[in-house]
């Protein structure tokens, strides 16, 4: 399928808006999750490591399934995924309010939402990268800044949802909003090219020739015709020597009902032939599509660059991501009065990570600004501030760091940019998938790795330093992988040219 050049406006700015309240929706109640973990404790009265799976499964579900949902997104459009996601995000809200146990959560609303967000997480940003070049930064940024407004309003929301109708009445109210997403994705119009001509209905007779991987469609029908004449011959023999008795006596036939019988034999088994050519080349062309999107993901991870960046989304997402589910938990272990919250700690996350958002994406859009450099400087201070969290003793220095991580957070709004700077526009989706499915397995470790670590030490001391060091980590790898030192490196190791020079011209003396 051909687009249109980017149009950077018009129709693209209903694209942005719609992604962004579908974020809102859809993230809101998944990232204001650590409201809810309070109550599962209560409730349920799991360990703190255990309880964290359902938070972390509804974030990380769907980034592990990013090879999945952009398969899905390049096939069906982003349309249709995101109605039929929004569906799924409503449905598991609200099946998570008749929850009798932690397992039945881990499947409604781990999974089952989980799966709905990554699907729509990926509609939303291939339609706009689709919609948007030289604003793409600035598009981006707005868009992700849905899921951190949600963040923000649905902290509170949920608290007071919880106290005027329970915990169960909450997710069901919450479910009910999440329905709004379906009138969002009715318009997602898609960036289709007029001048391209539709598909045309497949005839039985030009199959073959369309999914022809080898020149072999005379000889495939030819041989299939004389296999089938053959078989067909033995079944007719034997037929009439079973109706008669006799193994050496033919039954007589009168002649217009042979002819007849002949034709339609011979009409069947063309079709039969076609069919069977067709399933032949269909499976080759489907086997030359797999070894094509394996050889392309071998020449992804061929890049330095995309291979550190991996690593990084990892590490980034294994200690950065805790923050935003246990620093409510962590304010009531630090023994902070409930009458010191001006604002819950997730809010301040939420809204700093809106603005955060939204600057990192507007800077993007500098061309003197180098968007890789960018990203790993937020890695690096990020680092730093996760290490703080343990010398952090009150609300207002617990309120500064949620703050400051949260605007770092904010640098999700540029890795697509990012990412489309490393591999191009051609592959972001591909490489985009397979980035996300490693920031997934992050986002599912981190919470769990964190609680664990408070079972056994009653203390998050220990870490929130084993966060910091992996977002450090993380940011160090892709530091080193980015220096332009190795692109000088690699341009003056291949000189063939003088060796050869001076090899034909010893020659020709």
């Amino acid at each position: 399928m051909e687009f249109k050049k980017p149009p950077d406006g018009g129709w693209g700015w209903v694209i942005v808006f719609v992604s962004f309240v579908t974020q809102f929706l859809c993230y809101g109640s998944p990232l204001a999750v650590g409201v809810l973990y309070i109550e599962w404790l209560d409730a349920f009265g799991e360990g703190k490591g255990k309880t964290a799976w359902v938070g972390s499964l509804a974030s990380g579900v769907g980034l592990l399934a990013s090879p999945v949902c952009s398969f899905c997104v390049s096939s069906f459009g982003a349309r249709p995924v995101t109605i039929f996601s929004g569906f799924m995000v409503a449905g598991g809200l609200m099946l998570s309010s008749f929850a009798p146990n932690i397992y039945f959560l881990f499947f409604s609303y781990g999974i089952v939402v989980g799966l709905g967000c990554g699907l729509l997480y990926t509609a939303t940003v291939t339609i706009t990268c689709q919609y948007f070049d030289s604003r793409r930064g600035l598009a981006l940024g707005l868009i992700s800044t849905g899921s951190s407004v949600g963040l923000f309003i649905y902290a509170a929301l949920q608290r007071l949802l919880i106290e005027l109708y329970g915990l169960d009445g909450c997710l069901l109210i919450v479910g009910a909003l999440a329905l709004n997403i379906l009138a969002c994705g009715s318009l997602m119009r898609p960036l289709q090219s007029s001048d391209c001509p539709l598909p045309e209905k497949t005839a039985l007779e030009n199959v073959p020739d369309r999914y022809s991987v080898y020149n072999e469609k005379e000889n495939n029908l030819e041989e299939n015709i004389s296999i089938l004449e053959k078989s067909y011959g033995n079944e007719e023999k034997c037929k009439s020597t079973l109706a008669n008795g006799d193994w050496t006596q033919e039954s007589p036939l009168p002649k217009n009902s042979t002819t007849m019988a002949h034709k339609d034999t011979e009409t069947y088994r063309k079709k039969v032939a076609e069919q069977t050519y067709f399933c032949k080349q269909l499976a080759k062309r489907k086997w030359q599509l797999y070894k094509n999107y394996c050889g392309e993901t071998v020449v992804l991870f061929k890049n330095k660059v995309f291979s550190a960046l991996f690593i990084a989304i990892l590490l980034f997402d294994i200690g950065g991501f805790p923050p935003s589910l246990l620093m409510e938990d962590v304010a009531r272990s630090s023994n902070v009065k409930e009458e010191d919250f001006i604002m819950p700690l997730i809010s301040i996350i939420g809204i700093m990570t809106a603005v955060g958002k939204l600057i990192l994406g507007i800077l993007a859009d500098f061309k003197w600004i180098n968007t890789l450099y960018l990203y790993i400087a937020t890695l690096i201070i990020m680092g730093l501030a996760l290490c703080a969290i343990p010398l952090a003793k009150s609300y207002a220095t617990l309120a500064i760091l949620s703050g400051i991580l949260g605007f770092l957070t904010g640098n999700w709004s540029i890795f697509p940019y990012v990412t489309t700077k490393t591999v191009g526009i051609e592959k972001l989706a591909h490489a985009y998938g397979i980035l996300m499915f490693f920031a997934g397995l992050g986002n599912s470790l981190g919470p769990p790795i964190v609680g664990w670590f408070y079972d056994w030490t009653q203390t998050y001391d220990i870490a929130f330093y084993f966060s910091g060091l992996c977002v450090l980590l993380g940011g160090l790898i892709l530091l080193l992988a980015a220096l332009p030192l190795w692109d000088t490196c690699n341009k003056q190791l291949p000189k063939p040219a003088p060796t050869t020079y001076l090899f034909k011209v010893a020659s020709n003396v």
